[in-house]
């Protein structure tokens, strides 16, 4: 009769239970992350649940009491009452938002790059005080300059133009800021090779810097792009006629003193954001990468 001896298995190293404890924390860590991932994707979309449910509802359903998960029928037709309403010029208001974002973004990356740029590279020996006085408007409330500003606007009969909308606006203090700390970082031994071959700053900054820094630049324009987009208060002074409305400003005519048109405003809500979206969709390789480079050093 033979007897078996059971095998004795020598004790983990200290370096595999090592391993074997990191492969386990990871395994938790990652189904931990994902369920935080998953909550926090749920709750970004119920608001966009919730907008286009009752964009496609009736007022009854969106104030009733018995609460209805999406509307047994929908009111498909909200979108033609939206774009025929006579009184709300809604698909004018989106072409002039439309004009007005992109001619401000533009407008705002050009000045705003051109002044950081000189800032960070022009040998200038009051240089300093003017990037301090730069930054002294971010301490300036926009309330202090809000009268002066239209008062100036009027003046020069820009009242109810793409003029008044734009021009005001064109310079920002903030945006200027971080170009010039974007610059600062930027290497200067592509610089000084266009200086070899005779380019000046403007021929450096033209043909060097701006094509290496597409992704800079583009985050800078998806941002001023959804600020002049979301823009409120100045265009509600200056587009008096309906035909100068921003969208901003035609949506805050659905909801007066007498009335509030619930449907309407939120049909109206939703196609006002889907040129954010894609403006998102295009630009968002090169978002992420362009808020990294801005490098707030120097």
């Amino acid at each position: 009769m033979t007897t078996t001896t059971p095998e004795v298995r020598e004790p983990a190293k200290p370096a595999e239970r090592a391993r074997r404890d990191r492969r386990g924390g990871g395994v938790m860590s990652s189904t931990g992350l994902y369920v935080a991932t998953g909550i926090a994707g749920f709750f970004f979309l119920v608001p966009f649940y919730l907008l286009v449910r009752n964009a496609l509802s009736t007022d009854t359903d969106i104030t009733g009491e018995n609460w209805k998960f999406f509307p047994t029928d929908i009111q498909w037709g909200n979108i033609g009452e939206l774009f025929t309403d006579e009184t709300v010029p809604f698909a004018r208001s989106l072409w002039n938002s439309a004009v007005v974002a992109t001619l401000h973004t533009a407008g705002v990356l050009l000045v705003c790059s051109l002044a950081g740029y000189a800032l960070a590279r022009i040998p200038y020996k009051h240089a300093n005080k003017v990037f301090y006085a730069v930054l002294g408007t971010l301490m300036v409330p926009t309330a202090v300059t809000f009268v002066p500003s239209f008062v100036l606007v009027s003046s020069l009969g820009w009242v109810d133009t793409y003029r008044g909308l734009i021009i005001p606006g064109l310079f920002s203090g903030f945006t200027c800021f971080l170009f010039r700390q974007y610059f600062l970082g930027f290497p200067r031994e592509l610089e000084e090779a266009a200086r070899v071959d005779g380019l000046g700053y403007w021929g450096a900054y033209w043909r060097i810097v701006v094509p290496n820094s597409l992704n800079f630049f583009a985050a800078m324009a998806t941002i001023t792009f959804i600020n002049g987009w979301n823009s409120f208060l100045w265009p509600l002074v200056i587009g008096q006629d309906p035909g100068s409305w921003t969208v901003q400003v035609a949506l805050s005519n659905y909801m007066t003193n007498q009335t509030v048109i619930f449907h309407l405003i939120f049909m109206a809500t939703a196609m006002s954001i889907l040129p954010l979206v894609f403006v998102f969709l295009f630009l968002q390789r090169w978002l992420v990468q362009g808020i990294a480079q801005t490098g707030i050093k120097g």
